[in-house]
């Protein structure tokens, strides 16, 4: 999970958002001095373009990792143990 630093716009507050939220269309509630702040690709102020730039960027890297995470080939596991046959076992032990 990335996250992307954002400025408010009117107190100049750094906060941290997640880069998956910061797109076209969403808003957000500054922490310091609550105004709304909109996202949105076509801003003229330059705090939201650059947040959505980064966010853009981490989104982009993200999805990157992950295709190069599934590309490898995953090994094998044991399989899973179910705690209903983690319990009984444990129970015929102690009755032995």
């Amino acid at each position: 999970m990335s996250f992307v630093q954002v400025q408010c716009t009117r107190c100049k507050t750094m906060f941290r958002d997640r880069a998956g939220r910061l797109q076209d269309g969403y808003s957000r509630q500054c922490p310091g001095c609550e105004v709304v702040l909109f996202f949105a690709e076509d801003s003229q102020h330059p705090f939201i373009k650059r947040a959505m730039r980064n966010a853009r960027k981490a989104r982009k890297e993200q999805y990157e990792a992950d295709a190069a995470g599934r590309s490898t080939s995953p090994e094998p596991r044991a399989a899973p143990r179910s705690r209903s046959s983690i319990g009984r076992t444990r129970v015929q032990e102690r009755s032995d």
